[in-house]
């Protein structure tokens, strides 16, 4: 049960701006008030927690992940030890979803959102590339039973089944393996513009996964509201920044995953894997798994391109988001620690000052994926708070400096001897 808590004498960046020092009372899960003054609370049950020299932002949200169930709720319990308050799944079995959400109202688990099962078709994405890793029956069998989707009455039915999961978005794939070395079949246009048609009547959001140049212009052309990945076959061009303002869309660039695609990412997967901060909240082999890469580019591809693009994306005013791409069977990627190296690398790639890469992962992604209950601290929001030692304003690596998490005004456990 969540109890009253107030944290003061804190910098507080509320998910837009800078407070150098304030309050913030929580009551029953949710922001009470925010003040740039000194708090007082009558009730002597309230948590007062007096914080100087830290900085209180809001729980972080991963826009884009894949969690798998096991006994231990790894992916759910590790993403909130990282400050992610809510992991957005990008792609999954739609019986898994009610368990799923079992797992997440666990006070210890992030909060989940999800796509519930992407629109595939036979062979396509990602069924290509995981049945090129993984040749187990087991597998197989799991995939056939995957949408297969050809006709408008298939649309129909998917649309239905997904508003049935209550999905959060709906979830395109759109991948021709440029720059990769598997080559998956392509949806139709035709068919991937009824699916966008077909959830916009339902007032749904739509995203899709491409990871190359002229899938993005092409799916943006279908009226996409949004990208899950940047692409890397090639340098940006204007036609592709067009074609994103013309659609207002978003981009969620995954940069740390793509860099374990093309293994150019892998020095810094190291550097975070052997960061001891990290190392502490990694699960059992969360380490070896971080130091390798999925390599699953071809000799045209290259990070520096995805890198380019976010820049090229961000000087022309669309929204750039967070999202790390992590998934239990991607290597180079770790639930909750891959956020914080995507939030960096906005920083030392992109030219994203530390506020902007804050915003990507914070109030802007929740406005952009139409999360109103969150994002900001912010009266009456959610009590989605995450506590770091130091200015992380300053320096984006203060992320990881991690001294207290809250989810729905509820300490995760993890930092209970921090703050006793």
């Amino acid at each position: 049960m969540a109890t009253s808590l107030l944290i003061k004498d804190v910098r507080i960046f509320d998910g837009e701006n800078e407070i150098p020092c304030g309050s913030v009372l929580v009551e029953d899960g949710v922001i009470k008030q925010v003040s740039r003054d000194q708090l007082g609370v009558s009730d002597t049950s309230t948590i007062v927690l007096s914080k100087p020299g830290h900085t209180l932002i809001p729980g972080i949200v991963d826009g884009h992940a894949h969690p798998d169930i096991d006994e231990e709720n790894t992916a759910l319990k590790q993403a909130l030890k990282f400050g992610i308050t809510t992991l957005c799944d990008m792609h999954q079995e739609a019986e898994n979803i009610g368990t799923l959400r079992a797992l997440a109202r666990d006070p210890d688990a992030a909060d989940l959102k999800t796509s519930s099962a992407s629109a595939t078709i036979r062979g396509g994405w990602p069924a290509a590339v995981i049945t090129a890793l993984d040749k187990s029956e087991e597998t197989r069998a799991k995939i056939a039973t995957w949408p297969d989707l050809k006709t408008q009455a298939d649309v129909d039915a998917f649309i239905q089944a997904r508003i049935k999961d209550k999905a959060d978005y709906i979830k395109l794939m759109h991948e021709d393996g440029n720059g990769l070395i598997v080559k998956p079949p392509l949806p139709p246009l035709e068919l991937q513009k009824a699916l966008i048609d077909a959830a916009h009547q339902h007032g749904l959001l739509t995203v899709a996964h491409a990871l190359s140049l002229q899938g993005t212009i092409d799916i943006l052309r279908a009226g996409v509201d949004g990208l899950t990945h940047t692409f890397f076959d090639k340098p940006p061009t204007k036609e592709v920044i067009d074609a994103y303002l013309a659609n207002n869309a978003h981009c969620n660039p995954t940069l740390a995953a793509i860099g374990s695609l093309t293994t150019e990412g892998q020095k810094e997967q190291e550097r975070y894997a052997h960061d001891p901060r990290v190392q502490k909240l990694l699960g059992a082999g969360g380490t070896q798994h971080l130091c390798a890469c999925m390599a699953l580019a071809n000799g045209d591809a290259s990070v520096e391109y995805a890198y380019q693009s976010v820049r090229e994306l961000k000087a022309a005013g669309i929204d750039i988001i967070l999202g790390s791409d992590s998934a239990g069977p991607a290597l180079g990627t770790a639930f909750g620690a891959s956020a914080h190296h995507e939030l960096a690398t906005l920083v030392k790639k992109c030219g994203f000052t530390p506020k902007e890469a804050l915003r990507a992962g914070t109030s802007l992604i929740s406005k952009r994926l139409r999360f109103s209950d969150r994002g900001r601290i912010a009266e009456g929001l959610r009590a989605d708070l995450v506590l770091v030692d130091g200015n992380p304003l300053e320096d984006i690596d203060n992320t990881l400096n991690l001294r207290g998490v809250w989810k729905r005004g509820i300490l995760c456990s993890t930092y209970r001897d921090l703050l006793a």
